[in-house]
Protein backbone atom coordinates (compact mmCIF):
# COMPACT_ATOMS: atom_id res chain seq x y z
CA UNK A 1 0.00 0.00 0.00
CA UNK A 2 1.33 3.44 -0.91
CA UNK A 3 2.13 5.88 1.87
CA UNK A 4 -0.51 8.31 0.57
CA UNK A 5 -3.22 5.65 0.77
CA UNK A 6 -2.01 4.62 4.22
CA UNK A 7 -2.11 8.26 5.36
CA UNK A 8 -5.72 8.70 4.22
CA UNK A 9 -6.81 5.53 6.04
CA UNK A 10 -4.97 6.64 9.18
CA UNK A 11 -6.63 10.07 9.08
CA UNK A 12 -10.07 8.51 8.63
CA UNK A 13 -9.52 6.08 11.52
CA UNK A 14 -8.26 8.79 13.86
CA UNK A 15 -11.19 11.07 13.02
CA UNK A 16 -13.66 8.30 13.87
CA UNK A 17 -11.84 7.13 16.99
CA UNK A 18 -11.38 10.60 18.51
CA UNK A 19 -14.69 12.05 17.25
CA UNK A 20 -13.02 15.02 15.55
CA UNK A 21 -13.20 16.32 11.99
CA UNK A 22 -10.83 15.07 9.27
CA UNK A 23 -9.56 18.62 8.78
CA UNK A 24 -8.30 18.66 12.36
CA UNK A 25 -6.58 15.31 11.82
CA UNK A 26 -4.96 16.47 8.56
CA UNK A 27 -3.84 19.71 10.26
CA UNK A 28 -2.30 17.64 13.06
CA UNK A 29 -0.57 15.36 10.52
CA UNK A 30 0.81 18.37 8.66
CA UNK A 31 2.23 19.79 11.90
CA UNK A 32 3.69 16.41 12.81
CA UNK A 33 5.35 15.98 9.41
CA UNK A 34 6.66 19.54 9.51
CA UNK A 35 8.12 18.93 12.97
CA UNK A 36 9.81 15.78 11.72
CA UNK A 37 11.11 17.48 8.55
CA UNK A 38 12.74 20.27 10.60
CA UNK A 39 15.10 17.70 12.11
CA UNK A 40 17.18 17.68 8.93
CA UNK A 41 18.18 21.34 9.43
CA UNK A 42 20.82 22.42 11.97
CA UNK A 43 19.05 25.73 12.67
CA UNK A 44 15.48 26.52 13.78
CA UNK A 45 13.96 26.41 10.31
CA UNK A 46 10.32 27.21 9.56
CA UNK A 47 8.87 24.27 7.61
CA UNK A 48 5.38 24.03 6.14
CA UNK A 49 3.76 20.79 4.97
CA UNK A 50 0.58 20.44 2.91
CA UNK A 51 -1.26 17.13 2.46
CA UNK A 52 -3.51 16.49 -0.52
CA UNK A 53 -6.84 15.44 1.03
CA UNK A 54 -7.68 13.21 -1.97
CA UNK A 55 -4.42 11.38 -2.69
CA UNK A 56 -2.58 11.58 0.63
CA UNK A 57 0.56 12.90 -1.08
CA UNK A 58 2.33 15.77 0.62
CA UNK A 59 4.69 18.61 -0.20
CA UNK A 60 7.16 20.25 2.17
CA UNK A 61 8.52 23.78 1.99
CA UNK A 62 11.06 25.73 3.96
CA UNK A 63 9.97 29.34 4.32
CA UNK A 64 11.20 32.73 5.46
CA UNK A 65 9.09 35.71 6.52
CA UNK A 66 9.88 39.04 4.82
CA UNK A 67 10.66 41.72 7.43
CA UNK A 68 11.73 45.35 7.40
CA UNK A 69 15.38 46.38 7.76
CA UNK A 70 14.77 47.86 11.23
CA UNK A 71 13.38 44.63 12.77
CA UNK A 72 14.97 44.33 16.22
CA UNK A 73 14.67 40.59 16.82
CA UNK A 74 15.88 39.23 13.48
CA UNK A 75 16.06 35.43 13.16
CA UNK A 76 18.03 34.49 10.03
CA UNK A 77 16.71 30.92 10.14
CA UNK A 78 13.15 32.14 9.67
CA UNK A 79 13.38 35.68 8.27
CA UNK A 80 14.68 37.64 5.30
CA UNK A 81 15.19 41.38 5.01
CA UNK A 82 13.04 42.85 2.28
CA UNK A 83 16.04 43.59 -0.01
CA UNK A 84 17.26 39.99 0.16
CA UNK A 85 13.74 38.67 -0.36
CA UNK A 86 13.25 40.77 -3.50
CA UNK A 87 16.43 39.30 -5.00
CA UNK A 88 14.61 35.95 -4.94
CA UNK A 89 11.14 37.30 -5.65
CA UNK A 90 11.00 40.85 -7.07
CA UNK A 91 7.43 41.57 -5.93
CA UNK A 92 8.02 40.41 -2.33
CA UNK A 93 6.52 42.70 0.33
CA UNK A 94 6.90 42.92 4.11
CA UNK A 95 4.98 40.11 5.90
CA UNK A 96 5.02 37.94 2.76
CA UNK A 97 6.66 34.51 2.85
CA UNK A 98 9.42 33.27 0.55
CA UNK A 99 9.18 29.49 0.16
CA UNK A 100 11.59 26.89 -1.10
CA UNK A 101 10.36 23.40 -1.97
CA UNK A 102 12.17 20.58 -0.15
CA UNK A 103 13.31 17.34 -1.73
CA UNK A 104 10.79 14.49 -1.36
CA UNK A 105 11.32 12.90 2.03
CA UNK A 106 10.15 9.50 3.24
CA UNK A 107 8.34 10.42 6.48
CA UNK A 108 8.92 6.91 7.81
CA UNK A 109 12.67 7.55 7.90
CA UNK A 110 12.74 10.92 9.69
CA UNK A 111 11.85 11.67 13.29
CA UNK A 112 9.03 9.15 13.47
CA UNK A 113 8.81 9.36 17.26
CA UNK A 114 8.72 13.18 17.22
CA UNK A 115 6.03 13.17 14.55
CA UNK A 116 3.97 10.71 16.54
CA UNK A 117 4.20 12.79 19.73
CA UNK A 118 3.17 15.99 17.94
CA UNK A 119 0.32 14.20 16.22
CA UNK A 120 -1.04 12.62 19.38
CA UNK A 121 -0.80 15.89 21.34
CA UNK A 122 -2.59 17.78 18.57
CA UNK A 123 -5.31 15.11 18.43
CA UNK A 124 -5.71 15.20 22.23
CA UNK A 125 -6.05 18.99 22.15
CA UNK A 126 -8.62 18.80 19.34
CA UNK A 127 -10.52 16.05 21.12
CA UNK A 128 -10.62 18.02 24.34
CA UNK A 129 -11.77 21.13 22.48
CA UNK A 130 -14.54 19.12 20.80
CA UNK A 131 -15.74 17.71 24.12
CA UNK A 132 -15.79 21.22 25.62
CA UNK A 133 -17.65 22.65 22.62
CA UNK A 134 -20.22 19.85 22.80
CA UNK A 135 -20.86 20.73 26.46
CA UNK A 136 -21.09 24.47 25.77
CA UNK A 137 -23.47 23.93 22.85
CA UNK A 138 -25.98 22.37 25.25
CA UNK A 139 -26.07 25.59 27.27
CA UNK A 140 -25.67 23.73 30.59
CA UNK A 141 -24.50 25.76 33.56
CA UNK A 142 -24.45 22.88 36.02
CA UNK A 143 -22.11 19.89 35.95
CA UNK A 144 -23.05 16.64 37.65
CA UNK A 145 -20.29 14.07 37.86
CA UNK A 146 -18.05 11.85 39.98
CA UNK A 147 -14.95 12.88 41.89
CA UNK A 148 -12.22 11.16 39.87
CA UNK A 149 -9.26 12.25 42.00
CA UNK A 150 -8.11 14.89 44.48
CA UNK A 151 -5.27 17.28 43.62
CA UNK A 152 -3.93 19.62 46.33
CA UNK A 153 -7.31 19.75 48.01
CA UNK A 154 -9.23 20.42 44.77
CA UNK A 155 -11.53 17.80 43.28
CA UNK A 156 -11.28 16.67 39.65
CA UNK A 157 -14.84 15.92 38.60
CA UNK A 158 -15.55 13.57 35.69
CA UNK A 159 -18.84 13.93 33.83
CA UNK A 160 -18.96 11.58 30.87
CA UNK A 161 -15.86 12.40 28.78
CA UNK A 162 -15.64 15.87 30.34
CA UNK A 163 -13.27 16.78 33.18
CA UNK A 164 -13.73 19.82 35.44
CA UNK A 165 -12.01 21.10 38.56
CA UNK A 166 -13.74 22.10 41.80
CA UNK A 167 -11.19 24.20 43.75
CA UNK A 168 -10.97 23.72 47.51
CA UNK A 169 -12.03 27.35 48.13
CA UNK A 170 -15.23 26.77 46.14
CA UNK A 171 -16.31 23.72 48.13
CA UNK A 172 -18.87 24.19 50.87
CA UNK A 173 -16.98 24.51 54.20
CA UNK A 174 -16.84 21.27 56.24
CA UNK A 175 -17.74 19.38 53.05
CA UNK A 176 -15.51 16.31 52.84
CA UNK A 177 -15.54 15.11 49.24
CA UNK A 178 -13.87 11.79 48.44
CA UNK A 179 -12.97 9.90 45.29
CA UNK A 180 -16.10 8.25 43.89
CA UNK A 181 -18.56 10.78 45.41
CA UNK A 182 -21.28 12.18 43.16
CA UNK A 183 -21.17 15.98 43.07
CA UNK A 184 -23.01 18.82 41.38
CA UNK A 185 -21.60 22.33 40.83
CA UNK A 186 -22.04 25.53 38.83
CA UNK A 187 -19.67 26.35 35.95
CA UNK A 188 -17.95 29.47 37.27
CA UNK A 189 -15.33 29.96 34.55
CA UNK A 190 -13.97 28.44 31.36
CA UNK A 191 -10.19 28.59 31.03
CA UNK A 192 -9.28 27.43 27.51
CA UNK A 193 -5.57 28.08 28.17
CA UNK A 194 -5.42 25.57 31.06
CA UNK A 195 -3.42 22.41 30.39
CA UNK A 196 -5.67 20.44 32.74
CA UNK A 197 -9.46 20.66 33.13
CA UNK A 198 -10.79 23.82 31.49
CA UNK A 199 -14.07 24.06 33.41
CA UNK A 200 -13.74 25.71 36.84
CA UNK A 201 -16.65 24.82 39.15
CA UNK A 202 -18.13 26.35 42.29
CA UNK A 203 -20.51 25.12 44.96
CA UNK A 204 -20.29 28.35 47.00
CA UNK A 205 -21.31 30.95 44.40
CA UNK A 206 -24.78 32.57 44.71
CA UNK A 207 -25.46 31.48 41.11
CA UNK A 208 -25.30 27.82 42.23
CA UNK A 209 -28.30 28.13 44.52
CA UNK A 210 -30.20 30.02 41.81
CA UNK A 211 -29.58 27.18 39.33
CA UNK A 212 -30.63 24.58 41.91
CA UNK A 213 -33.97 26.33 42.38
CA UNK A 214 -34.38 26.39 38.58
CA UNK A 215 -34.10 22.59 38.64
CA UNK A 216 -36.63 22.20 41.46
CA UNK A 217 -39.14 24.91 40.46
CA UNK A 218 -40.62 24.40 36.95
CA UNK A 219 -42.23 27.85 37.07
CA UNK A 220 -38.77 29.43 36.87
CA UNK A 221 -37.86 27.55 33.68
CA UNK A 222 -41.28 28.44 32.24
CA UNK A 223 -40.58 32.14 32.86
CA UNK A 224 -43.46 32.59 35.31
CA UNK A 225 -41.12 33.16 38.24
CA UNK A 226 -37.71 34.82 38.50
CA UNK A 227 -34.94 34.76 41.08
CA UNK A 228 -33.68 38.34 41.07
CA UNK A 229 -30.67 37.91 43.38
CA UNK A 230 -29.08 35.60 45.91
CA UNK A 231 -26.61 35.85 48.79
CA UNK A 232 -24.95 33.02 50.69
CA UNK A 233 -22.94 32.08 53.72
CA UNK A 234 -22.09 28.68 52.18
CA UNK A 235 -23.26 25.68 54.17
CA UNK A 236 -24.94 27.85 56.82
CA UNK A 237 -27.52 30.29 55.48
CA UNK A 238 -28.69 31.86 52.22
CA UNK A 239 -31.23 34.40 51.02
CA UNK A 240 -32.90 34.58 47.61
CA UNK A 241 -35.21 37.33 46.26
CA UNK A 242 -38.03 36.07 44.02
CA UNK A 243 -40.48 37.91 41.78
CA UNK A 244 -43.40 37.18 39.46
CA UNK A 245 -45.61 39.26 37.21
CA UNK A 246 -48.36 36.65 37.40
CA UNK A 247 -50.71 37.59 40.26
CA UNK A 248 -52.02 34.03 40.40
CA UNK A 249 -48.64 32.77 41.64
CA UNK A 250 -47.35 33.00 45.20
CA UNK A 251 -43.57 33.37 44.62
CA UNK A 252 -42.48 32.30 48.09
CA UNK A 253 -44.92 29.39 48.37
CA UNK A 254 -43.98 28.18 44.88
CA UNK A 255 -40.30 28.02 45.81
CA UNK A 256 -41.01 26.35 49.14
CA UNK A 257 -43.12 23.63 47.50
CA UNK A 258 -45.63 21.21 48.95
CA UNK A 259 -44.65 20.61 52.59
CA UNK A 260 -41.34 22.31 51.87
CA UNK A 261 -40.27 19.66 49.35
CA UNK A 262 -38.60 22.03 46.89
CA UNK A 263 -36.61 24.11 49.35
CA UNK A 264 -35.63 20.95 51.26
CA UNK A 265 -34.18 19.41 48.09
CA UNK A 266 -31.99 22.51 47.64
CA UNK A 267 -30.99 22.49 51.31
CA UNK A 268 -29.90 18.85 51.12
CA UNK A 269 -27.73 19.58 48.07
CA UNK A 270 -26.12 22.48 49.99
CA UNK A 271 -25.13 20.45 53.05
CA UNK A 272 -28.04 21.70 55.18
CA UNK A 273 -27.76 25.39 54.21
CA UNK A 274 -30.86 27.21 55.50
CA UNK A 275 -32.59 29.27 52.83
CA UNK A 276 -34.65 32.44 53.43
CA UNK A 277 -36.96 33.29 50.53
CA UNK A 278 -37.68 37.01 50.18
CA UNK A 279 -40.29 38.73 48.01
CA UNK A 280 -38.45 41.03 45.60
CA UNK A 281 -39.61 44.64 45.25
CA UNK A 282 -38.64 47.43 42.86
CA UNK A 283 -38.69 49.71 45.92
CA UNK A 284 -35.22 49.28 47.52
CA UNK A 285 -36.49 50.14 51.01
CA UNK A 286 -39.27 47.55 50.77
CA UNK A 287 -36.77 44.96 49.54
CA UNK A 288 -34.49 45.68 52.51
CA UNK A 289 -37.39 45.26 54.93
CA UNK A 290 -38.08 41.82 53.47
CA UNK A 291 -34.40 40.87 53.39
CA UNK A 292 -33.94 41.65 57.12
CA UNK A 293 -36.80 39.37 58.16
CA UNK A 294 -37.63 38.01 60.68
CA UNK A 295 -36.56 41.31 62.27
CA UNK A 296 -39.19 44.09 62.15
CA UNK A 297 -38.01 47.45 60.78
CA UNK A 298 -39.27 50.69 62.33
CA UNK A 299 -38.04 53.15 59.67
CA UNK A 300 -35.48 53.58 56.91
CA UNK A 301 -33.47 56.60 55.78
CA UNK A 302 -32.13 56.22 52.21
CA UNK A 303 -28.88 57.88 51.10
CA UNK A 304 -28.89 57.60 47.29
CA UNK A 305 -25.48 59.25 46.89
CA UNK A 306 -23.67 56.75 49.10
CA UNK A 307 -26.03 53.92 48.14
CA UNK A 308 -26.66 53.16 51.79
CA UNK A 309 -29.58 52.99 54.19
CA UNK A 310 -29.91 53.73 57.89
CA UNK A 311 -32.26 51.03 59.13
CA UNK A 312 -33.95 51.70 62.47
CA UNK A 313 -35.13 48.74 64.58
CA UNK A 314 -36.18 48.61 68.21
CA UNK A 315 -33.97 47.09 70.91
CA UNK A 316 -35.84 43.76 70.80
CA UNK A 317 -35.25 43.34 67.07
CA UNK A 318 -31.68 44.61 66.88
CA UNK A 319 -30.01 41.27 67.69
CA UNK A 320 -32.32 39.43 65.26
CA UNK A 321 -31.61 41.95 62.48
CA UNK A 322 -27.86 41.65 62.99
CA UNK A 323 -27.90 37.86 63.27
CA UNK A 324 -25.18 35.58 64.55
CA UNK A 325 -21.79 37.22 63.86
CA UNK A 326 -23.59 39.81 61.71
CA UNK A 327 -24.75 37.14 59.27
CA UNK A 328 -28.33 38.34 58.72
CA UNK A 329 -27.49 41.98 57.94
CA UNK A 330 -24.49 40.96 55.82
CA UNK A 331 -26.59 38.64 53.65
CA UNK A 332 -29.37 41.23 53.42
CA UNK A 333 -26.81 43.79 52.23
CA UNK A 334 -25.42 41.40 49.58
CA UNK A 335 -28.92 40.43 48.45
CA UNK A 336 -30.13 44.01 48.00
CA UNK A 337 -26.86 45.61 46.90
CA UNK A 338 -27.20 48.38 49.52
CA UNK A 339 -24.93 49.19 52.47
CA UNK A 340 -27.11 48.76 55.56
CA UNK A 341 -26.44 50.59 58.82
CA UNK A 342 -28.52 49.11 61.66
CA UNK A 343 -29.34 51.34 64.61
CA UNK A 344 -31.84 51.83 67.40
CA UNK A 345 -34.31 54.71 67.47
CA UNK A 346 -32.17 56.50 70.05
CA UNK A 347 -29.06 56.19 67.86
CA UNK A 348 -31.05 57.36 64.85
CA UNK A 349 -32.35 60.42 66.67
CA UNK A 350 -28.85 61.29 67.83
CA UNK A 351 -27.45 60.94 64.31
CA UNK A 352 -30.23 63.07 62.84
CA UNK A 353 -29.62 65.76 65.44
CA UNK A 354 -25.90 65.78 64.61
CA UNK A 355 -26.64 65.87 60.88
CA UNK A 356 -29.20 68.63 61.37
CA UNK A 357 -26.71 70.62 63.41
CA UNK A 358 -24.06 70.24 60.72
CA UNK A 359 -26.47 71.39 57.99
CA UNK A 360 -27.69 74.31 60.12
CA UNK A 361 -24.12 75.44 60.70
CA UNK A 362 -23.47 75.19 56.94
CA UNK A 363 -26.52 77.31 56.05
CA UNK A 364 -25.77 79.95 58.69
CA UNK A 365 -22.16 80.27 57.57
CA UNK A 366 -22.49 80.03 53.77
CA UNK A 367 -25.82 81.90 53.39
CA UNK A 368 -25.19 84.41 56.17
CA UNK A 369 -28.60 83.76 57.78
CA UNK A 370 -29.69 83.44 61.39
CA UNK A 371 -30.53 80.19 63.17
CA UNK A 372 -34.30 80.61 62.62
CA UNK A 373 -33.99 80.81 58.81
CA UNK A 374 -31.58 77.85 58.75
CA UNK A 375 -34.01 75.73 60.80
CA UNK A 376 -36.91 76.62 58.49
CA UNK A 377 -34.88 75.45 55.48
CA UNK A 378 -34.06 72.17 57.25
CA UNK A 379 -37.71 71.62 58.26
CA UNK A 380 -38.71 72.09 54.62
CA UNK A 381 -36.33 69.28 53.59
CA UNK A 382 -33.34 71.24 52.31
CA UNK A 383 -29.96 69.70 53.18
CA UNK A 384 -27.51 71.14 50.61
CA UNK A 385 -26.69 74.47 49.00
CA UNK A 386 -27.33 72.90 45.57
CA UNK A 387 -30.96 72.20 46.49
CA UNK A 388 -31.55 75.83 47.52
CA UNK A 389 -29.78 77.18 44.43
CA UNK A 390 -31.45 75.03 41.79
CA UNK A 391 -34.76 73.69 43.13
CA UNK A 392 -37.70 75.11 41.09
CA UNK A 393 -38.52 78.56 42.50
CA UNK A 394 -42.22 77.65 42.83
CA UNK A 395 -41.33 75.06 45.47
CA UNK A 396 -39.51 77.63 47.60
CA UNK A 397 -42.31 80.18 47.18
CA UNK A 398 -44.65 77.66 48.85
CA UNK A 399 -42.75 78.11 52.13
CA UNK A 400 -45.06 80.31 54.20
CA UNK A 401 -42.26 81.93 56.18
CA UNK A 402 -40.52 83.30 53.06
CA UNK A 403 -41.65 85.99 50.65
CA UNK A 404 -40.43 86.26 47.06
CA UNK A 405 -37.59 88.68 47.89
CA UNK A 406 -36.29 86.33 50.60
CA UNK A 407 -36.43 83.34 48.25
CA UNK A 408 -34.52 85.18 45.52
CA UNK A 409 -31.93 86.39 48.01
CA UNK A 410 -31.40 82.86 49.40
CA UNK A 411 -31.05 81.43 45.90
CA UNK A 412 -28.55 84.15 44.96
CA UNK A 413 -26.46 83.64 48.09
CA UNK A 414 -26.40 79.86 47.67
CA UNK A 415 -25.24 80.15 44.05
CA UNK A 416 -22.51 82.60 45.05
CA UNK A 417 -21.40 80.26 47.83
CA UNK A 418 -21.23 77.33 45.39
CA UNK A 419 -19.20 79.44 42.97
CA UNK A 420 -16.73 80.35 45.71
CA UNK A 421 -16.45 76.66 46.66
CA UNK A 422 -15.85 75.68 43.04
CA UNK A 423 -13.10 78.27 42.62
CA UNK A 424 -11.47 77.15 45.88
CA UNK A 425 -11.64 73.50 44.80
CA UNK A 426 -10.14 74.32 41.41
CA UNK A 427 -7.24 76.06 43.14
CA UNK A 428 -6.71 73.07 45.43
CA UNK A 429 -6.53 70.62 42.52
CA UNK A 430 -4.02 72.73 40.63
CA UNK A 431 -1.11 70.46 39.77
CA UNK A 432 -3.22 67.30 40.09
CA UNK A 433 -2.71 64.88 37.16
CA UNK A 434 -5.54 64.87 34.60
CA UNK A 435 -5.71 61.06 34.65
CA UNK A 436 -6.65 61.27 38.32
CA UNK A 437 -9.20 64.06 37.80
CA UNK A 438 -10.91 62.14 34.99
CA UNK A 439 -10.96 58.80 36.84
CA UNK A 440 -14.46 57.32 36.94
CA UNK A 441 -16.06 58.11 40.31
CA UNK A 442 -13.77 61.08 41.00
CA UNK A 443 -15.09 64.60 41.63
CA UNK A 444 -13.42 67.94 42.29
CA UNK A 445 -14.09 67.97 46.05
CA UNK A 446 -12.66 64.48 46.46
CA UNK A 447 -9.64 65.34 44.29
CA UNK A 448 -9.04 68.44 46.47
CA UNK A 449 -9.04 66.30 49.64
CA UNK A 450 -6.60 63.89 48.00
CA UNK A 451 -4.34 66.75 46.91
CA UNK A 452 -4.24 68.01 50.50
CA UNK A 453 -2.97 64.58 51.49
CA UNK A 454 -0.28 64.63 48.79
CA UNK A 455 -2.13 62.33 46.38
CA UNK A 456 -1.90 63.99 42.97
CA UNK A 457 -1.56 61.15 40.44
CA UNK A 458 -3.43 57.99 39.56
CA UNK A 459 -0.48 55.91 40.78
CA UNK A 460 -0.47 57.78 44.12
CA UNK A 461 -4.11 56.76 44.59
CA UNK A 462 -3.43 53.19 43.45
CA UNK A 463 -0.72 52.84 46.13
CA UNK A 464 -3.15 53.68 48.96
CA UNK A 465 -4.85 51.09 51.18
CA UNK A 466 -8.63 51.22 51.49
CA UNK A 467 -8.56 52.35 55.13
CA UNK A 468 -6.02 55.08 54.31
CA UNK A 469 -8.26 56.50 51.56
CA UNK A 470 -11.36 56.34 53.77
CA UNK A 471 -9.60 58.14 56.62
CA UNK A 472 -8.13 60.79 54.29
CA UNK A 473 -11.38 61.66 52.48
CA UNK A 474 -14.23 60.46 54.70
CA UNK A 475 -15.76 58.26 51.98
CA UNK A 476 -17.05 54.77 52.85
CA UNK A 477 -14.86 51.69 52.36
CA UNK A 478 -16.90 50.35 49.42
CA UNK A 479 -16.37 53.53 47.40
CA UNK A 480 -12.73 53.70 48.49
CA UNK A 481 -12.12 50.14 47.31
CA UNK A 482 -13.84 50.84 43.99
CA UNK A 483 -11.73 53.97 43.36
CA UNK A 484 -8.47 52.21 44.18
CA UNK A 485 -9.30 49.32 41.85
CA UNK A 486 -10.10 51.78 39.03
CA UNK A 487 -6.81 53.59 39.71
CA UNK A 488 -4.94 50.27 39.44
CA UNK A 489 -6.72 49.15 36.25
CA UNK A 490 -4.06 50.64 33.94
CA UNK A 491 -1.39 48.55 35.70
CA UNK A 492 -3.12 45.33 34.69
CA UNK A 493 -3.80 46.66 31.19
CA UNK A 494 -0.11 47.47 30.75
CA UNK A 495 0.89 44.04 32.11
CA UNK A 496 -1.48 42.39 29.68
CA UNK A 497 -0.14 44.41 26.76
CA UNK A 498 3.40 43.54 27.78
CA UNK A 499 2.54 39.85 27.98
CA UNK A 500 0.92 39.96 24.55
CA UNK A 501 3.96 41.75 23.12
CA UNK A 502 6.28 39.11 24.55
CA UNK A 503 4.05 36.33 23.23
CA UNK A 504 4.01 37.85 19.76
Amino acid sequence: MSFGRELLLQADALAREKNVSKDIVFSALEMALASAAKKQFPDDADVRVTIDRNTGSFDAFRRWKVVSDDTLEFNPAQMLYVDSAQERKPDAQIDDYIEEALEPIDPRRIGAQTAKQVLLQRIRDAEREQILNDFLSRGDELVTGTVKRMERGSAIVESGRLEAVLPREHMIPKENLRVGDRVRAWVMKIDRSARGPQLILSRTAPQFIMKLFELEVPEIEEGLLEIKSAARDPGVRAKIAVHTNDKRIDPIGTCVGMRGSRVQAVTQELAGERVDIVLWSADPAQLVIGALAPAEVSSIMVDEERHSMDVVVDEENLAIAIGRSGQNVRLASELTGWTLNLMTQEESDKKQQEESGRIKELFMQKLDVDEEVAEILIQEGFSTLEEIAYVPINEMLEIESFDEDTVNELRSRSRNALLVQAIASEEKVEGVDQNLLHLEGMDTDLAAKLAEGGVKTRDDLADLAVDELSEMTGIDEERAKDLIMKARAHWFAEDGAGTQKEAS
